[in-house]
């Protein structure tokens, strides 16, 4: 692998700076024009065009045409393209560094525009631009052309989320995913190997098999999921993560129950790869195209409307009066605009999809005024990490241009913990950020916890309110909304606006009118499918909704045929039954679904994708193991013991009894329609059928 000259003095790196800026710039241009543009002779320009291009960073092809002079064309390479990069950001540092000296020698005083500790911010003025990682045009569309050589990694919604970021420059200063010195330093400090402020791990988790087939130096191209190419990225590093570590230190306990301590062990790869992007184009979004801006972008609205205060308000929630009433307040504090920030990219399981939530915003945009507030969507993959995730979300907004932001009682919290107790503190997030607010480099304004006050008709901070044992203070919960909104109860007008209740009625209509999944999970034997029969005929019987029987060895014939039972494919099996439930959940209709499903994790993985649309339904048919193999009407038990049958299920391979399921099933001297009539009963108590 060709690489750059050792130890370049710095003439050398401005002058690859600027050949390698211009190339980027006019990629087309003759050598003649480039070297004019670059300011040195024509002799000179080929000879750093010869180095540069064995050290990778320029890809040499012929040109047609009649002029002898201009037989050679010069384009960026990845590689280039993450040099120039890194020699944009070095020589603006130094730049800007000279000014700042500059500035102190006239006028006695500092510009600002250099803090006094860690890695030097290139923008501090927050309506400047900040450096993106984008290449040009006209390198963008060479770029693709070479990228169809590379060996690609097709991305996860999350690390999408993660990459647009990135190049964006809504993690500035992060140019890629992090090495593993850098993610060290943030897992154990919070901080990247220079010393800067990041609490957030942004890594490129791959399988073991991809990682091995790759070299150290190589460039890869990172794709979406339907193949469009998003950036390419040069591999610097490759390592196994100590995940039990990252999760106890990142996100506090390495506990199952925290959505994303869920996610490293059971759905992320397991090795992490790290290194420089050079980004080629932005993920494609289809909704809601002119409620999303790059930080630039806001940066250039703000200046245009001479904004010079922004307050962000940070949301996965719809809007209510509460916080309606809240972010007045907090702008009103600092004296600032208002920027509604909501996230649209990944939020916690069971969240109310994006789509109704931004109709609920635009529904109430009109209740504030529009000339001193905005909204904006930001595409972040949360990770639920409390005190960390808001000094994360404080870097964020602070890129965007912010300059203040509200920090929530109990911010980015997951919930309870496996213990049932809360993750984090109320307040701990408001602690951390408070400990690193000068070094964020943006301004917290503390969430208020706002409740009604019927007789002033009126919201006001509960901690505020002087008068309390002689008024009446009312509030709603989130859980209390849930169940008002699956009821089909009625939900005031001082909590919400009747705009935002229709929305998310037109979502989240009476659980009796909505679509659910009924998930039996049990030995082989057990006796689900012949429960699960018996509930289908029962439903159907009652009709009203349409009803599919999901069985395991009907799904087995006509789903995955061509699997066979190792815990991959086991694994696999169950996730396309899941995602078949899920679109019959989300169309309205009843799922039944009886396979044997023996993994916690996969189970929990099924759970959340059919939550999003509508409830799910665990029914564990606790049929001992001896009275299933006393059964064993297939003979399976007997060719198990023998050895014949390998990983089976309460033989040779461990089944995770439901720690918390809906219901419990035994079958043992029960009759099936007995068993069928007890899942009735707790679908009819749970709302999910009318009594």
């Amino acid at each position: 692998m060709p690489s750059a000259p050792a130890n370049p003095s710095l003439e050398d790196e401005d002058l690859l700076f600027r050949i390698l800026s211009q190339l980027d710039k006019a990629p087309d241009a003759s050598q003649r024009a480039t070297a004019t543009a670059v300011g040195i002779s024509l002799g000179r320009l080929n000879a750093q065009l010869r180095a540069a291009a064995e050290a990778g960073f320029v890809k040499v092809s012929e040109r047609a045409g009649p002029d002898k002079r201009q037989r050679f064309a010069y384009a960026l390479t990845t590689r280039g393209a993450a040099e120039k990069n890194r020699l944009t950001d070095q020589f603006l540092a130094r730049k800007f560094a000279e000014y700042d000296a500059l500035h102190a020698e006239l006028t006695g005083t500092t510009s600002g525009l250099v803090p006094f500790k860690y890695r030097t911010k290139l923008m501090q003025n927050n309506l400047a631009p900040i450096p993106e990682l984008y290449v040009s045009y006209d390198s963008a569309q060479k770029l693709k052309v070479e990228a169809a050589d590379l060996v690609s990694h097709d991305l996860s919604p999350r690390q999408i989320c993660d990459l647009e970021l990135l190049m964006n420059g809504g993690f500035n200063p992060l140019k890629g995913f992090l090495s593993e010195e850098d993610y060290n330093g943030v897992v154990e400090n919070m901080r990247l190997a220079d010393g800067t402020l990041w609490p957030m791990p942004i890594t490129l988790d791959v399988t073991e098999d991809f990682a091995s087939s790759l070299e150290i130096g190589q460039d890869i191209a990172l794709r979406d999921q339907e193949g469009v190419i998003l950036a390419t990225m040069t591999v610097t590093d490759r390592w196994e993560p100590n995940k039990s570590r990252e999760a106890e230190k990142v996100f506090g306990a390495d506990d199952d129950a925290h959505p994303a301590v869920n996610y490293l062990h059971n759905q992320a790869g397991k090795i992490y790869l790290g290194g420089p992007v050079t980004g080629i184009q932005q993920p494609v979004h289809y909704d809601f195209r002119g409620r999303r801006d790059t930080p630039n972008e806001l940066r250039a609205y703000f200046r245009k409307m001479g904004w010079r205060k922004v307050v962000a308000f940070q949301t996965r929630n719809p809007l209510h009066r509460a916080h309606q009433e809240l972010t007045f307040r907090a702008a009103r504090e600092a004296q600032a605009n208002l920027l509604i920030h909501p996230v649209v990219g990944m939020t916690k399981p069971g969240d109310v999809d994006h789509f109704t939530r931004v109709r609920c915003y635009e529904a109430v945009l009109d209740k504030y005024p529009a000339a001193t507030t905005s909204m904006s969507l930001l595409n972040l993959a949360m990770r639920m990490a409390g005190p960390r995730e808001a000094v994360w979300h404080g870097l964020i907004r602070k890129n965007h241009g912010c300059t203040h932001f509200i920090v929530g009682r109990d911010h980015a919290g997951p919930g309870k913990n496996s213990a049932g107790e809360d993750f984090y503190g109320p307040y701990d997030a408001q602690d951390l950020f408070r400990e690193h607010e000068e070094e964020i480099g943006i301004n917290m304004v503390d969430f208020k916890h706002m409740v009604y006050v019927q007789e002033r008709a009126q919201y006001e901070p509960a901690d505020e309110i002087a008068d309390k044992d002689d008024v009446t203070i009312l509030n709603i919960s989130g859980t209390e909304l849930r169940r008002r909104l699956a009821e089909g109860l009625e939900i005031p007008e001082w909590f919400s606006f009747p705009e935002v209740v229709k929305e998310l009625r037109r979502t989240k209509p009476p659980r009796s009118q909505q679509g659910f999944t009924v998930f039996f999970t049990g030995f082989s034997g057990s006796g689900k499918s012949t429960i699960a029969n018996a509930l289908m005929v029962k439903l159907m019987e009652m009709g009203g909704r349409p009803v599919t029987l999901l069985d395991g060895d009907i799904v087995r014939k006509n789903l995955s045929s061509e699997l066979g039972f190792s815990k991959e494919h086991r694994d696999l099996n169950i996730k396309r039954i899941g995602y078949v439930a899920s679109e019959i959940t989300k169309n309205g209709g009843i799922a039944i679904c009886a396979p044997i499903a023996p993994y916690a994790a996969t189970r929990r993985h099924v759970r959340e994708e059919i939550e999003q649309y509508g409830a799910f339904v665990e029914v564990h048919v606790a049929t001992s193991i001896e009275e299933c193999e006393r059964r064993d009407r297939k003979g399976l038990y007997k060719l198990a013991r023998e050895g014949k049958i390998k990983e089976f299920t309460g033989i040779s391979d461990p089944y995770d009894v439901p720690v918390n399921p809906e219901l419990s099933v035994e079958t043992e001297n029960v009759d099936v329609d007995n068993c069928a009539h007890q899942v009735l009963l707790k679908l009819e108590n749970m709302g999910l059928i009318a009594g």
